[in-house]
Formats: C-alpha cells, sequence, structure tokens
C-alpha cells in the first residue's frame, strides 16, 4: 500500500473536556470526509449504562464536576473500546469522541487496542471559561466540570493536531482537521 494511503487514518481521536466543542467539529467531519464515519462518544458508552452503575467503585460525579473514574467504569470502557476497535479491523471509520480524565492511560489504552489501525489524534481546546459559558447553557452536566476538564484533559497527551474552538468556528476545526490528515 502507498504510503499516503496507509498515513490517512481510519480513526480520528478527538480528545477533549466536557463542552470543549468535540461532538460539534466531529459532526462537521462526518459531512464532509469522504465515505461514512461513525461518530461514537463516550457519552454515549455513559448514557447507556444504567442508573445503579454510577458509584465511586465505577464513576461518579462530584459536586464541584470532578468526574472520579473506578475500576468499574474501566471494564466496561476497555469493552466498549475492544468492540471499537472491532469495528475498525472489519472496515468501519470511526470519529471518537473522549476526554482523557485518566491521563495519558487514555490515549495508552486506545493505542493498545487500534494497535493496527491508522489513527489521527486530535487535541480539541478551548479556555476554561469558553467551556464553562458552553456548559451552562447546555445545563446538562455538572457544574464546574467542563473548567476542571478544560485543561486538565491534555496533559501527557501527544496530539499529531491540536484545534481550539474557542478562536475558530466548528466548520473551520474540521477544515484544519481535514486538511491535516487527509490534506
Amino acid at each position: 500500500m502507498p504510503h499516503h494511503e496507509r498515513s490517512r487514518p481510519r480513526v480520528l481521536v478527538l480528545n477533549g473536556g466536557s463542552s470543549s466543542g468535540k461532538t460539534s467539529v466531529a459532526r462537521e467531519l462526518q459531512e464532509t470526509l469522504d465515505g461514512v464515519w461513525l461518530r461514537l462518544g463516550v457519552d454515549t458508552l455513559i448514557d447507556a449504562l444504567p442508573a445503579s452503575f454510577f458509584s465511586e467503585d465505577s464513576l461518579s460525579f462530584a459536586a464541584d464536576g470532578e468526574v472520579v473514574v473506578g475500576a468499574g467504569f474501566q471494564q466496561v470502557e476497555d469493552w466498549w473500546m475492544a468492540g471499537v476497535a472491532r469495528m475498525v479491523q472489519t472496515g468501519a471509520r470511526v470519529l471518537i469522541e473522549d476526554n482523557f480524565v485518566s491521563g495519558p492511560g487514555g490515549q495508552q489504552r486506545w493505542q493498545a487496542v487500534l494497535a493496527e489501525a491508522p489513527v489521527g489524534w486530535v487535541g480539541v481546546r478551548c479556555a476554561p471559561s469558553i467551556a464553562a459559558a458552553r456548559e451552562q447553557v447546555r445545563g446538562d452536566r455538572v457544574t464546574g466540570m467542563a473548567a476542571k476538564q478544560a485543561d486538565a484533559v491534555h496533559e501527557g497527551i501527544a496530539y499529531d493536531l491540536e484545534v481550539d474552538t474557542g478562536t475558530q468556528s466548528s466548520a473551520e476545526a474540521a477544515g484544519r482537521i481535514q486538511a491535516h490528515f487527509f490534506g
């Protein structure tokens, strides 16, 4: 396979804090990239869990917005990651929306399950104040989560590209991503 084809990702991992704009950017990418790209996010996984699952041993949300990830959630997330990786192995192209609240370990776990796939790593950033304002408008998050995660989820993470949705629109960010990976 020619180098330029091998280097084109079949997976784009968009990492950013809550309310950073990952979903808006991913939706723009779905409309502009060639072919069908599935948009799968950690929020979809969380929404799929029963209410009884949420506890300090699995996944909990503190009053100040801190997310506590326990062994129970990591097990479920491992299953989900393996399923996403299997989809990629069978030909799917995937936009993964994640927020590495557990630090570099989150990226390392994706790297392990996607080791055979060409992956593009994208940091989706915005200033904590912008994320907090978006969080307030959304009304579906614990207050403080967005500001806490805005910078923290990027610590120790290696990216191929970073975009800032505080200084550019979702369409502009998606355009930068498309130009970078698909020229």
